[in-house]
Formats: C-alpha cells, sequence, structure tokens
C-alpha cells in the first residue's frame, strides 16, 4: 500500500517539477523571444525615421535647387536683354551700351541657350553640347560627302531640345521690331544638371540601402489612404502571391504601423513584420520540447517493454517453481490416500482428502499454464462459471447469499480456457467475501453485447475507493495486513494477456459494494 501511495506521489511530484521546469524555459524564451521583437521594431522606427530624414533632405534640396534656377533665369533675363540691344541697336544711346551687352552675354558660359526666329529656325546657340560622333555612329554617317546630312540631324536634335525647353516653360521672347519676335530657349547649367544627378544618385543609393537590407524586418510603406505601396523590401512574387490588404491585416496585427508625417498633409504609414528568425524563435521551445517529450515516451514505452518482459520471466520462472515444488508433495499425498482407502479408512474422510486432493492438482494444473502459455479452447463459459460457483459454493460461509443469473439463458460460446477462467472467478469472489466481512450478498450475472460477454459480480462489502480503482490491479497493492497483492495481478495478466480482454472495477460506492466486470470478445 505505502509502495504505491509513494509512486503516486512521486509520480506528482516528478509532474510538477517537469511543467516548473517547462514553464520557466518558456518563459525565459519567449522573454528573449519578445527582447528581438522590441529590437526589430526599434529598427523598424529608426528606418522610418530614416524616411522622414530623407524627406527633409529631398525638401530642403528642393528649395535649394528652386533658388539656383531663379538666379540663372534671372541671369537669363540680363542676357536676353542684353540680346535685344544688340538685335535692337536703336534703342542703345551710347556705344559703351554695346559693349556692356556683349561683356554681359560673354559672361554666360554655363547656361545652355538657343535663338530661334520668328519661323523657329536655329539662329544661334551657346553652351549647348552636341555629341555629333555619337550622331553620325547611330546614323552611320562616315563619308565625306554625308557631312550635309549630318548636319541636318545636328539641326533637327537643335530643334528637339529647344521644343524639350519650351514645354519646360524655360523661355523668354524678344520683340526686335514690329512683327518680328525672335524667342530665347534655355536649360538649366551643367553644374545644377551634375549637383542634381548627384543628388538623385545619393538619394537613390540611400533608398536602396534601406529597402535592400537584408537585416530588415519586412516592411510595406504605403500612403496616405493605405492602398498603394511607395515602398518595401518584399520581391514583385512576395507581392503577387499575397493581397496587399492581407498584408495590412497580418502585419497590423502583428504590430501597430508607425505614422510618418512629411508635412503639407502629406502622410505616409509604415507596417512591419517579424522577422522569420523571430518567428522560429517563438517555436523553438514549442518544438524542443515536443521532441524531448517524444524522447522521452519512447523511453518510456522501451524501459516498460523490458520491465514488462523481465516481470513476465519473473511471473513464468515463479509459476513453474511453485507447480514443481506442489508436484512433489501432492503425488505423496495421492499415496496416502490410496494407502488410507487400502487400509480401510472411513470412506467419507478420503472422499473429502480426493477432493482437496483434485483441487491441489487443479492448481499446480494452473500455475504450469501460466508458466508455460495457457490453450483456449471455445467452449460453454456459462458451464465454466457455474461449475466453478458450484464449488465455492460448497466452501464459502452459510452467511454469503450466492445468485447466478444468465441474461440470455443460452449457451455462450467463447475461447477460453477454463481452469485460469475459473481461478479469476474464484479470487475476485474471495476477495469480495472477504470485502463483506464473511457476510452478504455476492451477485454473478453475464450478458453479451456487440462482440463482447460481459461477467459482473457484485458484492455488497464496503466498497472501494475510486482512487484506487486501477491501484488495486497492481503487483504488491493490498488492503489486507497480510495478503501479498498477487490475486488481482494474475486476474489481469489472465484475461488481458491470455484471453485479450478487459477486467476493470465498473462501481463502487462506500459500505454499499463493489462491481467488478470481466469482458471477453466473442
Amino acid at each position: 500500500m505505502n509502495l504505491y501511495s509513494n509512486k503516486q506521489r512521486w509520480k506528482i511530484a516528478l509532474l510538477i517539477i517537469a511543467l516548473a521546469t517547462i514553464g520557466a524555459s518558456l518563459f525565459v524564451s519567449n522573454n528573449m523571444v519578445s527582447k528581438i521583437a522590441n529590437r526589430e521594431r526599434k529598427k523598424a522606427e529608426q528606418w522610418a525615421d530614416a524616411i522622414q530624414k530623407r524627406v527633409e533632405l529631398v525638401q530642403f534640396t528642393n528649395a535649394t535647387f528652386d533658388q539656383l534656377r531663379e538666379k540663372e533665369r534671372q541671369k537669363i533675363e540680363m542676357v536676353v536683354r542684353a540680346q535685344k540691344a544688340l538685335l535692337a541697336p536703336s534703342s542703345l544711346g551710347v556705344n559703351q551700351d554695346v559693349d556692356f551687352a556683349l561683356e554681359i552675354i560673354n559672361e554666360n558660359k554655363e547656361i545652355p541657350i538657343l535663338l530661334l526666329d520668328d519661323q523657329g529656325h536655329i539662329m544661334q546657340h551657346k553652351n549647348v553640347v552636341i555629341d555629333t560622333v555619337k550622331i553620325a555612329k547611330e546614323n552611320l554617317f562616315i563619308r565625306k560627302e554625308d557631312k550635309k546630312d549630318l548636319y541636318l540631324f545636328i539641326e533637327d536634335s537643335l530643334m528637339q531640345l529647344a521644343k524639350n525647353w519650351k514645354s519646360a516653360g524655360r523661355t523668354f521672347d524678344i520683340e526686335v521690331f514690329e512683327g518680328f519676335v525672335m524667342t530665347y530657349v534655355f536649360d538649366d547649367s551643367r553644374t545644377l544638371k551634375n549637383l542634381e544627378r548627384n543628388r538623385d544618385s545619393l538619394l537613390n543609393a540611400f533608398n536602396r540601402d534601406l529597402i535592400n537590407d537584408s537585416q530588415l524586418v519586412p516592411v510595406l510603406l504605403l500612403n496616405k489612404n493605405k492602398d498603394s505601396i511607395v515602398g518595401t523590401n518584399f520581391s514583385a512574387q512576395e507581392l503577387k502571391n499575397k493581397s496587399l490588404q492581407n498584408y495590412i491585416a497580418a502585419f497590423g496585427a502583428q504590430n501597430p504601423p508607425i505614422k510618418i508625417d512629411l508635412g503639407s498633409g502629406n502622410v505616409h504609414w509604415l507596417f512591419f513584420d517579424d522577422s522569420a528568425e523571430v518567428k522560429q524563435l517563438f517555436w523553438f521551445p514549442y518544438i524542443q520540447f515536443s521532441m524531448l517529450a517524444l524522447i522521452v515516451i519512447i523511453g518510456y514505452l522501451m524501459f516498460s517493454t523490458y520491465r514488462k518482459a523481465e516481470q513476465n520471466q519473473v511471473w513464468a520462472g515463479m509459476a513453474k517453481e511453485t507447480a514443481h515444488q506442489l508436484g512433489t508433495p501432492l503425488s505423496s499425498l495421492m499415496a496416502w490416500v490410496q494407502h488410507l482407502e487400502a487400509s480401510g479408512a472411513d470412506e467419507m474422510i478420503t472422499n473429502e482428502m480426493q477432493k482437496d486432493l483434485d483441487r491441489l492438482e487443479k492448481i499446480t494444473d494452473r500455475f504450469s499454464k501460466i508458466g508455460s502459455g495457457a490453450k483456449l479452447v471455445e467452449q460453454d463459459l456459462v458451464v465454466t462459471i457455474g461449475n466453478n460457483l458450484e464449488y465455492l459454493s460448497a466452501r464459502l460461509s452459510d452467511k454469503i447469499e450466492i445468485t447466478y443469473s444468465i441474461k440470455e439463458e443460452q449457451a455462450i460460446m467463447v475461447k477460453h480456457n477454463a481452469s485460469l477462467i475459473e481461478w479469476v472467478v474464484e479470487n475476485i469472489c474471495k476477495n469480495a467475501v472477504d470485502a463483506m466481512s464473511g457476510k452478504g450478498k455476492l451477485k454473478i450475472s453475464m450478458h453479451c453485447a456487440a462482440d463482447w460477454v460481459h461477467i459482473d459480480i457484485q458484492d455488497s462489502g464496503k466498497g472501494i475507493p475510486q482512487n484506487q480503482f486501477k491501484a488495486i490491479f497492481q503487483p504488491g497493492f493490498s488492503t489486507k495486513k497480510r495478503g501479498w497483492g498477487l490475486g488481482l495481478t494474475l486476474v489481469k495478466r489472465i484475461i488481458e494477456e491470455y484471453h485479450k480482454g478487459k477486467v476493470y472495477v465498473l462501481a463502487s460506492d462506500a459500505d454499499k459494494g463493489t462491481t467488478f466486470r470481466i469482458s471477453l470478445p466473442l
């Protein structure tokens, strides 16, 4: 009793320790994952801040370039006025004004300009770079006689530039005299264009480094209405596989979006997800403990199988040894009975002694079968139980009322070993008699259900606590002071291992009785 009570306590203690260890490990791992996730969020916030800084830089540089363009426009206005003075000399008062106008025009060494007549033809150009070698190669002008055609292509190139600059609004009109208007068109200076190219290159590199950062968490930068992607580090295929709204819902559930206010009502939203590493770390403890649990279960099953095999060997060895030890005195007693019969002893005495010898012989046979394996024979189970109860009735107290009922009232053919089944019923009945303290009712009933035949043995004893329903079948468990705790263990072994059936406590009430059920397959 103490052995199994302590065993149960050890199981509970080990379970609590295991749960505490798992809980602590999960707490530590989840805490680590939370810290990493917070670090990634900080990185996403830094990314958003970098975008904000970039926008501020763009706004500042755009304002700077607008100022530079305005200054260049003012410079061109001066050149236009000087050109107008040269084209309309009647407006000049003195000769030094001509020199001053020429000085202003010649000072322009950066801004490309084109002067068009009233028909739109090129009259003059300055600071316009035309790559004649490239034009010649593209149009296959390789002979000297093709020089005229080359000039035509250069003229077309200049006309295209003039058209582009006009469409950009970089134009001034000069009225030389009434009815004759010439047009001045210009472009940004080479210095300003180089500055813009360098700016765009730096900004594009900055943006590309942010977007292509492999260590950055998955991000989506959306517009104010959250219906268009401004920037992301997802591939085109990834965006195609899943809709934008699904990404927004998934990312929003994982992390709250970051608002990026660019000023003047221009707002962007940054949605981001946890990195693949964080997600893997989140599941890692569960996978780890699942693997450990699997290893423990496999190990437990293996050791349990080995232990069970060893127990089987012990049971078989003990049963064989018991049968062997009983064989010698049994043979001697049989000889003494025969001697008494030959000596003319009282026949009643010799008959009763013979019955007990038969009983001992049956017990020896039972142990022999447990040790070497039992042969199952299809026979009437009703007869087997009935014969056993008839034997028990004659040897139990007269204060025990035994009733035996079969629901079907017909033969029930089941494959079983009659000797071992009788032993099972006998063990349970004797335990029932002990529980009733030698006085009470013992009811044995039998009925079929589906593919099983059920044998219920019900007593009117003191009952069994529910927490002992399984423990009573364990080796060594006993509520008696002198009990070995092997009777019900043998019952379980005979029913489950030899007959592939089931035996368990069907019901039990304190001071009302217990019902055991034996189920055998039909």
